[in-house]
């Protein structure tokens, strides 16, 4: 007979209820200051309903009403070091995050609020309704808010996407040595996202003092969550990670409190992440001011339930029945919450002129000027103020032959050396020897706990990344092991990593180096060979980097850790075994953002390439023997660091050009190349750019139809020869 033994997670899964007892013994302190939250983030989103309904609100609005417990009742036991995030439905716990950060102390509801609580008010009700007045801006608006210095990082649009980014902020409030802790906000719909449940993985088996947040209100819009899953007990997702969880009634929020001490007490002991899921209900549709009801997937019946045991409802009675506060003084906290919004309003809004009593708008002097629309996709490159800058003509350090792949591990560990902020994750970087290709060589062991090997999961790791980078204490190394994985971390890379600066008001700075390897050749086939130069560079806010020689690899590194904006640095394959001329023991210069290389000079025809397609180029010159083609190593690909002076002087020179790539036509970088170059010196052209780029289809295992899908020297020359007609 088959045995059956019961198996039982090694991490704990309870439920917390608060009693009458802890209601007694609560602090009279904190209950009041618990109620002056509750109110003011209520009051805050009821105003933000009626400006919707009036058609004053651009865009969503996702009310909170109804779960402000959950958000008030987990926040104010947190300190001012520790962080959150959020997802679209994020105004309470932004508000709940930055009220405590104004009003550390708390609030008392018997007295008229601050200023300091009424700017907190304005601001935010300025970034919802998109104003220059707002944090950031008004570009954030409802779903985007953030206030770093008050450990609000910033809500997120993306259902799960934040979760990473709260990773990254965890790792590195450990890695700085403080008992800080990340707390990250979503609900039911992102439970069973790829994004939570890849960092639920890595966050446990990296020991980091996170908390996942599940508001369970039940509806991913209309969407009930036993119709999602088939444990709505979302908790229960916690033990299977190995994560201590707890379960409790967000309606709740001293229950709330209690819960939240409880996993804070297990974080800050260094014994690793929690997950807390509180069962809250949002009174109104997925956006705008209508029930649920009313689009047929919720009954008024329902409602009504939940409204019974309404957050402000259940501690107004216990604050009466202890003698804290009477219900009159109750209703009149509630009522100068209302006059200070109102007031929050008329500096905001005035009537529209020639429209009906009541009718109103926003005052035009609060909307951002139209000017400020692009400023801050990428910053100003101040921080290169004080580098030592050389390239191969001014260099004066020693040089000689040597391997390309040892550049790339020669300049990470001298880095690491000189500036302990930098941090290197990826697959196996810890292990063999330096990784798959011996970029990593040495390094583990000369910085054990700044080189991080991860989980399969670049997802996670890619976004835990971005979450250092936006910290601002660490410099994140991420490396990829092929380019094709960035599919798999799009939304990291390019919905948040990408668009953050920009998002955020355009002054945050975010310092992350991707490091990936283009395989072209390999025969690891057609998930494993892109080139993604070309998603890249239309994807605003990354710039990217191609080094193509040992020397410029270094240079070109330096620039990129240097740099505050995310970069991209690619590498070949091809070139990590070849030989060129290298720094002997300067690893220290940098090589300008925005300077292209010249590696041939030339006057019938300009040939611009990049990475391993500019030796190949190179060679098919050589070989032809006819052709007199100057060749232009890009190095720097990105739209704002195009060396537009390089390219124009040869232009006018040659009256010709030719961009050569070895990538798929489809994801092909010299498209919009060629169209920029057309329109700026089109006077100079003899003919339209012409372009060499590889196949349709994507490289294949086989040998032989691999090579017949990319470009090399082979098909520089014929093409080169088809245009000169030599």
């Amino acid at each position: 007979m088959t045995e059956h033994k019961r198996l039982e997670p090694a991490a704990p899964w309870v439920e917390v209820v608060a009693t009458d007892a802890d209601w007694d013994a609560a602090d009279p302190d904190l209950l009041t200051a618990m109620l002056s939250q509750l109110v003011l983030v209520r009051t805050f989103e009821e105003y933000v309903l009626e400006l919707a309904r009036a058609g004053l609100i651009h865009g969503p609005a996702h009310s909170s009403i109804g779960q402000e417990g959950g958000a008030v009742g987990s926040i104010l036991p947190l300190t001012g070091k520790d962080t959150v995030n959020g997802s679209h439905r994020g105004h309470h716990q932004f508000l709940a995050k930055v009220l405590a950060h104004v009003e550390p102390k708390g609030i008392d509801p018997r007295q008229e609020f601050s200023a300091d609580v009424r700017e907190v008010l304005l601001r935010s009700l300025a970034e919802i309704c998109g104003l220059d007045r707002g944090f950031s801006h008004g570009r954030g608006g409802s779903m985007h808010l953030q206030l770093k210095e008050a450990g609000a990082i910033g809500t997120n649009a993306i259902v799960g996407g934040g979760v990473p980014l709260a990773a990254g902020s965890a790792w590195a409030h450990r890695q700085s040595g403080t008992d800080a802790v990340s707390v990250t906000y979503f609900g039911d719909g992102a439970v069973n996202i790829g994004s939570t449940l890849e960092t639920l993985n890595l966050a446990s088996a990296w020991g980091l003092p996170l908390c996942f947040f599940i508001e369970n209100n039940r509806y991913a819009v209309s969407t009930n969550v036993t119709e999602a899953t088939g444990e709505p007990r979302l908790s229960a997702r916690g033990p299977g990670f190995g994560i201590p969880s707890w379960k409790v009634d967000g309606m709740n929020p001293l229950a709330v409190y209690l819960a939240m001490r409880e996993a804070l007490a297990h974080m800050r002991a260094g014994k690793g992440p929690t997950v807390i899921e509180a069962d809250v209900y949002r009174y109104f549709h997925q956006n705008g001011p209508f029930p649920g009801s009313a689009f047929g997937y919720r009954t008024k019946e329902e409602e009504q339930e939940w409204r019974d045991r309404d957050p402000i409802k259940q501690l107004s009675g216990h604050l009466v029945r202890r003698d804290l506060l009477t219900g009159p003084e109750i209703e009149a906290t509630i009522d100068r919450a209302r006059k200070l919004m109102a007031g929050i309003g008329e500096v905001l809004l005035e009537p529209l002129p020639g429209g009906k009593p009541g009718q109103r708008r926003i005052r035009p002097e609060e909307w951002p000027d139209p000017a400020f629309v692009d400023v801050g996709v990428r910053g100003d490159l101040s921080e290169f103020s004080g580098a030592r800058f050389a390239d191969r003509d001014t260099f004066t350090g020693a040089l000689a032959e040597q391997r390309f792949i040892d550049a790339v591990a020669g300049v990470m560990g001298r880095r690491m050396e000189t500036d302990d902020t930098i941090v290197v994750m990826g697959e196996d970087v810890h292990r063999l020897n330096g990784g798959t290709n011996g970029a990593t060589k040495g390094l583990k062991d000369a910085y054990p706990d700044r080189i991080l090997g991860t989980p399969i999961s670049e997802n996670a790791f890619a976004g835990l990344g971005g979450g250092i980078a936006l910290d601002g204490r660490y410099k994140p190394v991420v490396e990829f092991m092929y380019a094709d994985f960035m599919w798999v971390a799009a939304d990291q890379l390019f919905n948040q990593i990408g668009k953050a600066r920009h998002m955020f008001g355009g002054e945050g700075e975010v310092p992350f180096v991707l490091r990936s390897k283009v395989a072209m050749g390999t025969g690891y086939g057609s998930q494993h060979s892109m080139d993604p130069a070309g998603v890249f560079a239309t994807s605003v806010g990354w710039r990217i980097v191609a080094p193509s020689t040992p020397f410029d690899y270094v240079g070109l590194m330096n620039s990129a850790l240097r740099c505050k904006d995310p970069v991209v640095v690619l590498e070949h394959v091809d070139l990590y075994s070849s030989m060129g001329e290298g720094p002997v023991d300067d690893l220290d210069y940098c090589i300008p953002v925005g300077s292209a290389a010249v590696r041939r000079e030339g006057s019938e025809i300009t040939v611009i390439s990049y990475l391993m397609m500019t030796n190949y180029v190179l060679e098919a010159v050589e070989s032809l023997g006819t052709v007199d083609a100057e060749v232009i190593d890009l190095r720097w690909l990105d739209r704002a660091s195009i060396d537009w002076d390089t390219i124009g002087e040869s232009i006018k020179k040659t009256n010709n050009v030719l961009i050569a790539e070895q990538g798929a036509v489809g994801t092909s970088y010299g498209g919009w190349l060629a169209d920029e170059i057309q329109r700026r010196y089109f006077d100079w052209l003899d003919q339209p750019v012409q372009r060499l780029t590889g196949g349709e289809a994507s490289p294949s295992i086989s040998k032989v139809l691999e090579r017949a899908a990319i470009a090399k020297s082979e098909e520089a020359a014929v093409k080169l020869t088809e245009i000169t007609g030599y």
